[in-house]
């Protein structure tokens, strides 16, 4: 009987241990800061399932052993629910962080880069993912914030489509995605909503509820995930990525003089001191909205090429896609009328079960009310023969830029540009197929 009791308790032993996997090390302490029940102290394990916190001067800074880190500011706790890293097969990759209160920095490991669908960094109110990522994040009961230092996160609330238990990043209609391209920007939720706010309002980053101390780990420099040269509205660019973007240019418009036929009848001459002018060529537009892939898809990576120094909106990015407009955009928002636009470029992911496939845009429609600020448009989308849809509305900003309304089932973020108003382009993300999601960018003109 005893042999049998201390065989068990062995197994116990052991299965507890392997439950209980070291996920790190502690790698600077200083102030007040707890590792479980026991004070943390330098080069103390943390593993999985341990709860790390933090009084009013403490800081915690904990290497992980995939070679990332978790940093906890002042009067905050956190716990490693899991983080197990199979650097043989990925897949089986299992890393989950909450912050249950506080501000926390993340900076993902080697390991977490190899399985980033695998990763889910919770709070009270939201989980979050990551596209490779540096992030810091805020939270109270009420209310998330995250902002980005490098790479990208996709957020959402916990609701039907979203639970605090699950793994991974929550992806789906009420999700919203953050890169660090979108400088000054940060994602917010809170209790009861499950979609995130993009809000430009630097005051509310986690950075100003506690402050990062100097020694904490440098952002390393944006690698140029989004270069672009120049962008036209031939679609044969648009695997260009998007960044700070140099207009093209368009040449200058030469005419030439029209050689007047023979006079056949010489009783007839022209009448005196008469010039014949060469008839006006319209000038082209230069395009002002432009938008481009800033990942690679399918194995085709964006193009490379000089960032142009051309004064730019900060961009906006949904899946693979982003967009943005010149700073300095001649546009005039018209006060009223109706306006329906022509689509003169587009391309589109179409994701499903079986994995990506590159789609053509066959037909869409956009029209636009100026007078009550409102647009609706719609798309046709093919993939190899697999025609689906995509339907959306919604409303005008006073600065020409667009969003779609609670009525829209497909997320839009796009830009008018030109004097007119005649230039358009948007950015999106179609849920309404069950089992697809559909990406894409669109440009149009009138």
């Amino acid at each position: 009987m005893f042999k049998k009791i201390a065989a068990a308790a062995a197994l116990l032993l052991a299965s507890t241990g392997a439950l209980a996997a070291e996920a790190g090390r502690v790698v600077f302490v200083t102030g007040q800061a707890q590792l479980g029940r026991h004070a943390a102290v330098q080069d103390a394990a943390v593993e999985e399932g341990d709860e790390l916190s933090t009084g009013a001067d403490g800081y915690v800074y904990v290497k992980t052993v995939d070679s990332g880190f978790l940093i906890l500011r002042p009067n905050s706790t956190a716990r490693i629910v899991a983080y197990a890293i199979d650097d043989k097969d990925p897949s089986k990759t299992q890393v989950k962080l909450e912050l249950v209160r506080g501000v926390a920095r993340t900076i993902s490991g080697q390991g977490v880069k190899q399985a980033r669908q695998n990763f889910r960094f919770n709070t009270p109110v939201a989980a979050i993912g990551v596209r490779g990522t540096d992030f810091t994040v805020f939270t109270d009961q009420q209310t998330t914030r995250v902002t980005v230092l490098s790479g990208g996160v996709v957020m959402s609330g916990f609701g039907a489509n979203c639970s605090a238990t699950g793994t991974g990043p929550c992806e789906g209609r009420d999700a919203r995605e953050l890169f660090a391209g979108q400088g000054g920007m940060l994602l917010q939720v809170e209790r009861g909503s499950t979609m995130p706010q993009l809000l430009a309002n630097p005051a509310l980053a986690p950075d100003q509820a506690e402050k990062p101390r100097s020694d904490e780990p440098a952002v390393k420099p944006a690698a140029p995930a989004v270069p672009m040269a120049q962008v036209n509205l031939d679609p044969q660019r648009s695997e260009q990525a998007l960044g700070n973007v140099r207009p093209v240019t368009p040449p200058p418009v030469t005419t030439p003089v029209p050689v007047l036929p023979p006079v056949t009848n010489p009783g007839i001459k022209p009448p005196p001191d008469v010039v014949v002018e060469p008839p006006i060529a319209a000038v082209p537009a230069v395009p002002e909205v432009f938008w481009g892939r800033w990942q690679a898809v399918l194995n085709r990576a964006p193009a490379t090429g000089r960032i142009g120094d051309a004064d730019v909106d900060i961009a906006t990015y949904y899946g693979p896609y982003a967009i943005t407009r010149l700073s300095n955009s001649a546009l005039v928002m018209p006060k009223e009328g109706n306006a329906a636009f022509k689509l003169m470029s587009g391309e589109a992911i179409m994701t499903n079960s079986d994995g990506e496939r590159f789609a053509t845009i066959e037909s869409g429609q956009l029209n636009m009310d100026f007078a009550k600020r409102t647009f609706a448009t719609s798309l046709t989308v093919n993939a190899d023969g697999d025609r689906a849809g995509v339907a959306g509305s919604g409303v005008i900003t006073d600065k020409g830029m667009l969003y779609e309304d609670n009525r829209s089932e497909t997320i839009i973020r796009g830009y008018l540009g030109g004097a007119k108003a005649d230039q358009a382009g948007y950015i999106f993300k179609n849920y309404a197929n069950p089992g697809v999601v559909i990406s894409g960018a669109t440009l149009w003109g009138r």
